[in-house]
């Protein structure tokens, strides 16, 4: 498994995340690229997270003042690849070990491609980013 490391901003963001929600952060991200911060979310807490219509997460966005979203953590590889393209529908997921590096192959429907690579890749790119650091897996492969 890989190390997650916090930032002091990060940090923050999930005292302030837990304390608006009551649910449990694992991690957050800030991506500046793509305008958004990533909270890796206790597995089963995702309803408590979003709250009731909407709220909680709401208000967290309103206190961050930036788009939000929530990924569910999981010991498992294949099911935290699986959340993290949610609300993607994957066929398949395999991890591999090759030299000493671990990759994923996702089987997605050849519908689904775009969705799941999303705009500019950012979809993709979360995915990959959020398995490296929770999973020590160095690359996702769509297929």
């Amino acid at each position: 498994m890989s190390e997650v490391k916090l930032t002091t901003e990060g940090i923050r963001y999930i005292a302030l995340f837990e304390n608006l929600t009551g649910a449990t952060a694992k991690d957050c991200v800030i991506d500046e690229e793509n305008d958004r911060v990533i909270f890796v979310i206790k597995k089963g807490e995702m309803g408590l997270a979003i709250g009731r219509g909407g709220s909680s997460i709401n208000g967290v966005k309103k206190a961050i003042g930036n788009h939000v979203e929530l990924e569910e953590h999981s010991e498992d590889d294949n099911e935290f690849i699986r959340n993290a393209l949610h609300p993607v529908p994957v066929k398949n997921v395999s991890v591999v070990s090759k030299k000493d590096k671990r990759l994923a192959f996702v089987e997605i429907s050849p519908k689904d491609r775009g969705f799941a690579i999303g705009r500019n890749g950012r979809n993709i790119q979360k995915a990959k980013m959020l398995a490296q650091r929770h999973h020590g897996i160095g690359d996702i492969v769509i297929q």
